[in-house]
């Protein structure tokens, strides 16, 4: 699971980053809200810990610029602790509002409550770097470059755009995207893999689809 924190305070910053790596998450940093944004959109998060109070764009901005655009939950965490501000971030669209000082283990709670039950908003349209994925149409494009697609190369980019960042195996995508319990004599997953990458990443400089060795296969912009 990746999370973003977007919180300036070095400490609380640090703190969150080292705890929430111990928990087992694989976290970002950013102590602007304008960094922030650019990791959003270059990597796929999972949950979002939003402080309110930040240099130049501040946490609220940040919610209306990601309003209709986002498919992952937000925590703010923030000193603010009027309620007014509370019912502000609620109706900013945020799924909890936590206010410092905080319980680690209470946020950890909160974060867990939220992956479980699975807060996420599926948007209709993904957009990955300079890849756009429209999931109603099923039609991808990069660059300006419509990319055509059969209906399971798309099913197999969709998975590995949702697992951004991670080492998906070839059994686990065999099951995901076929429907079919991994055979070690059968290569279908490689010759899908092979296909795609002609498409998606032959024709550009920037290559998305990266082979990970013993493993199998990860979508990922910043190698």
């Amino acid at each position: 699971m990746n999370i973003l924190v977007i919180e300036d305070d070095l400490k609380t910053g640090n703190y969150l980053r080292k705890g929430l790596r111990e928990s087992g998450y694989s976290v970002d940093l950013a102590r602007r809200g304008t960094d922030g944004l650019n990791m959003m959109s270059a990597r796929q998060y999972n949950l979002l810990i939003l402080d309110v109070m930040l240099p130049g764009i501040d946490g609220w901005e940040i919610m209306h610029m990601l309003q209709g655009k986002r498919n992952f939950p937000v925590i703010f965490l923030s000193g603010r602790d009027h309620v007014n501000d509370r019912i502000r971030g609620l109706e900013l669209g945020a799924e909890d509002y936590l206010i410092k000082p905080f319980s680690f283990t209470e946020l950890l709670l909160r974060i867990r409550s939220l992956l479980r039950r699975g807060a996420t908003h599926e948007l209709n349209v993904i957009q990955v770097a300079d890849m756009h994925l429209d999931l109603l149409a099923r039609t991808v494009r990069r660059q300006h470059a419509d990319i055509i697609l059969t209906n399971k190369e798309f099913s197999l980019l969709h998975l590995l755009v949702r697992h951004q960042g991670e080492a998906l195996s070839r059994t686990q995508i065999a099951s995901e995207v076929w429907d079919m319990n991994f055979d070690t004599d059968t290569n279908i997953v490689d010759v899908a893999i092979k296909r795609l990458r002609a498409k998606i990443d032959q024709p550009f400089e920037r290559k998305f689809i990266h082979t990970v060795r013993g493993i199998g296969y990860m979508f990922s912009v910043q190698q």
